[in-house]
């Protein structure tokens, strides 16, 4: 029956397909411009695989964005091979048979670690992954540490583009890095992963083209360009080739359909009337019907409008209305830049159509950051916490890849951030799954984790010995809860409604003191939910909730209505007003960027499926005073987003979809912003390379960067982004990239101090850019796009000497929240120095 209904269903579904095409070919196409024209199912409707808790994983999270490029013609060399105890040739990793292997010479005296093997394409290409497939007749072998170069020549081998740990099992795995232009690949095996030998073997691998997500540019200002066509509608339609330049996606060029239509190829060239920089174009599909869709594709320049040389980038889109993206195999200097559409992506007749298109050009580092190499984890990193000793602990749940059930175990991993070396490591002593928990950062430094998959229970992790111990389980089995630390040093818990019994999740605190948790029942969870219409099991997700004095805690989304809640006795909850005119803002998310002072960025009515908001909103408080107001909107709407607080002020926006849909990668939004509460305007930064939506996180590190990574978890979809990358913000950074000269702390940090206290700073006198403000950060965590933890700090402080300065800490647990913090120094321009650590309790 149930096979009977699918194909019914399928058939259903490809019924006005069909009939589309028929009609085509009769010479009967139908009107282009028609909204009759059916569109595909939205992307949590389309045929899926279920999800324990979440629903379903869209279709399009079953296949790889980039396109998996053709390997004929290719060849492949390593640093050594085994060919006398065994075939293991190198070649063997492109025979499309997994039961062959290329595996390092092991016969007599074993080449040592770390072995190589490098793909030549004989062509130049787009490249963003390289697919490794494990032998599948043993374990011996297995990559490691890793990383991957990549070369236009073969001689010459900038630094690599990724690195990493990858765990050790048999699945494939896609190591990822940012796209570009590339004729040969090399991976590097540093370890073997259950360092059983000094081997290294591959059965097969792959490289993936491009995913239309070219890291580090920018839109070019469209200011004064005009476009042209090879032929265009003016007759049935305003179907001008200026209209892709107009900023209005409802408006279109579309290829002449009156009459008699004109065949394909259609092209289009954008005149910039300048020359520039430009690495990429970026296509927008109409957005009120299908036809004309741009399927194969290439992309030419020129400086005079007469001469195009070759391709600079070729290819074929998808047939659905999601933005597009072509990454040039080099950066081209030109003023014309023609795409040329060869058929149309759903073959329904011989048109072409675009809504916009953009061009981009390399980001400027000190006006638009840069990022680092991406690095893989042995883990898709779905919760985070920033820890002493530059570490950065991570955990996925029960697998490395997946989640499901209630297992009793996680599986984490530590980045050392010195030396970017990832160590995976599972936990069992707790008897926790701790996927979609609530994290706190304690008074003492350590992170305490609850409920999730294992839904009652709480971890902690103490930094200090690396050790997790079991605490006391909670009242009410939770998850997707929410949690902040209190000024009493309280852990204070609210919701999640995803794991559990069902049933309304009030508050609930645990003391550092008697370690057990003493419930709150005069704080329910309904009147801080929103109105999702999932009901509870959504409605009560990642509230976001900021610690204030005695005890007390807004919760100020994302619910529109926010609350003042007392823990005082068995606690209560009154309304705080409404978050100005912002509607239910769920899998958005807030950051404190001063005292008294957050900002709340995007979100959506509903968990998913539902579109996202580009707005933002400032919330003030004073005593029991609330106030909000709308500042500058994003210019990009987003849900599953994740924000961090830098240590000027200024605040960064990672990722997130435009279209919220659990483990999809469509509809992502690769542009970060920066918000500056001094104009409330955004800007854009340089895009990344991976999309980073549902699981993902970002964090600020100590030395002032902020890693972004993660998204997924989704088991054997193409989805799972097993990596991170560190974005260096624009304020560290020279024209020329080069880092600038930082303000450094030198002295007379203490390992702990107490609120109320000054301390006695000494800052580097010979550095060309000397300390002028201090500022706390504390030590955060991150998981859901929601991070309560993060709260910035500024210091008063007075130059008492020759780089010697008086800081006073804020009397005000409510203000300085117990915890760890990264104290910061600033010079004049806001360039913050190198954080040294303390705990402040």
């Amino acid at each position: 029956m149930l096979i009977a209904f699918g194909l019914g269903a399928l058939l259903i579904g490809f019924t006005p397909w069909l009939g589309v095409a028929s009609q085509a070919a009769a010479g009967r196409g139908p009107d282009p411009r028609s909204a009759s024209v059916p569109f595909p199912a939205p992307f949590g409707d389309q045929a899926a695989k279920q999800s324990p808790h979440h629903g379903i994983a869209p279709a399009n999270a079953m296949e790889p964005t980039a396109p998996v490029l053709d390997r004929t013609g290719w060849t492949a060399v390593a640093s050594d091979e085994e060919t006398v105890r065994e075939n293991g040739r190198a070649s063997q990793v492109l025979d499309g048979d997994t039961a062959t292997i290329w595996h390092s010479r092991w016969s007599g005296t074993p080449a040592p670690l770390p072995h190589s093997i490098t793909i030549d394409m004989h062509r130049t290409a787009v490249v963003s992954a390289l697919v490794y497939t494990p032998r599948t007749n043993g374990a011996n072998g297995r990559v490691g540490e890793y990383t991957l170069s990549v070369s236009a020549d073969g001689v010459s081998w900038p630094a690599p583009v990724a690195g990493g740990t990858l765990a050790d099992d048999g699945s494939a795995k896609t190591l990822g890095f940012a796209p570009q232009g590339a004729r040969f690949v090399r991976l590097t095996a540093l370890t073997e992963a259950g360092g059983r030998g000094p081997w290294t073997s591959a059965a097969e691998i792959n490289l993936l083209g491009d995913p239309g997500t070219p890291e580090a540019t920018v839109d070019l200002a469209r200011t004064g360009w005009t476009a042209v066509a090879s032929d265009e509608e003016t007759v049935r339609e305003n179907g001008r080739a200026s209209q892709v330049l107009d900023g209005d996606t409802g408006t279109l060029w579309h290829s002449r359909w009156s009459g008699t239509p004109a065949p394909l190829p259609h092209g289009i060239t954008i005149d910039m009337h300048r020359t520039a920089a430009v690495s990429a174009l970026v296509y927008h599909p109409r957005t009120n019907g299908i036809n004309g869709r741009a399927g194969a594709y290439t992309v030419t320049t020129s400086t005079d409008g007469a001469a195009f040389g070759a391709p600079v980038a070729a290819g074929t889109w998808r047939d659905d209305d999601t933005v597009k993206t072509a990454t040039f195999t080099r950066t081209a200097n030109a003023r014309f830049v023609r795409l040329t559409v060869t058929t149309e992506a759903g073959a329904r007749g011989p048109w072409t159509s675009a809504a916009e298109i953009r061009l981009s050009g390399p980001a400027a580092p000190a006006a638009h950051g840069s990022w680092g190499r991406i690095t893989g984890f042995p883990l898709v990193p779905v919760a985070t916490a920033v820890l002493p000793g530059d570490k950065l602990l991570a955990w996925s749940a029960y697998a490395v890849d997946r989640f499901g059930g209630s297992k009793g175990y996680t599986q984490t991993a530590i980045l050392d951030l010195k030396t970017g070396k990832v160590t995976q490591r599972r936990i069992d002593n707790t008897g926790h799954d701790m996927f979609c928990p609530g994290i706190a950062m304690l008074a003492d430094g350590r992170v305490l984790v609850t409920g999730g998959s294992n839904a009652e229970k709480a971890s902690i992790y103490d930094p200090a010995t690396g050790s997790w111990t079991a605490t006391a389980a909670m009242n009410i089995p939770r998850g997707y809860q929410a949690m902040t630390l209190l000024s009493t040093g309280e852990a204070f818990v609210l919701g999640g409604s995803w794991s559990g019994p069902a049933g309304d999740k009030a508050a609930e605190a645990w003391s550092p003191v008697t370690r057990t948790w003493r419930g709150l029942p005069g704080v329910p969870a309904l009147q801080a939910s929103t109105a999702d219409p999932a009901g509870p099991y959504r409605a009560d997700n990642h509230m976001w909730l900021h610690a204030t004095s005695g005890g007390k805690v807004l919760q100020l989304g994302p619910s529109k209505q926010m609350n003042w809640i007392s823990t005082t006795g068995t606690g209560s909850i009154t309304p705080a007003g409404t978050r100005a005119d912002s509607a239910d803002a769920m899998t958005g998310n807030a950051v404190a960027y001063d005292i008294g002072k957050l900002l709340t960025l995007g979100g959506s009515p509903a968990y998913q499926n539902t579109p996202a908001t580009s707005r933002a909103y400032t919330v003030s408080i004073a005593g029991t005073q609330v106030e909000t107001a709308r500042t500058g909107d994003m210019a990009y709407a987003r849900a599953f987003a994740n924000s961090v607080v830098l240590p000027d002020g200024k605040v960064i926006v990672f990722g997130g979809q435009g279209y919220p849909v659990p483990f999809s990668d469509a509809t992502s939004v690769l542009t970060p912003e920066l918000w500056d509460p001094a104009t409330g305007a955004f800007t854009p930064l340089a895009t990344m390379a991976v999309p980073r939506n549902y699981h993902s996180v970002a964090n600020l590190l100590p030395d002032g960067r902020v890693f972004s990574g993660g998204g997924g978890l989704c088991g054997d979809c193409a989805t799972n982004h097993a990596d991170g990358a560190v974005f260096t913000p624009p304020y560290l950074l020279n024209p020329d990239g080069s880092p600038k000269p930082r303000p450094e702390i030198t002295g007379n940090v203490p390992a702990r101090t107490s609120p109320g206290t000054s301390l006695t700073l000494t800052t580097s006198t010979s550095a060309a850019s000397p300390a002028a403000s201090f500022v706390l950060m504390r030590a955060a965590a991150a998981t859901h796009s929601t991070d309560n933890d993060q709260r910035r700090v500024p210091l008063a402080s007075t130059a008492t000497g020759t780089g010697t300065y008086r800081v006073s800490i804020p009397a005000d647990p409510g203000v300085v929240l117990p915890g760890n913090y990264m104290l910061f120094a600033l010079d004049a321009q806001g360039v913050p120095s190198t954080a040294r650590f303390l705990t402040i309790s």
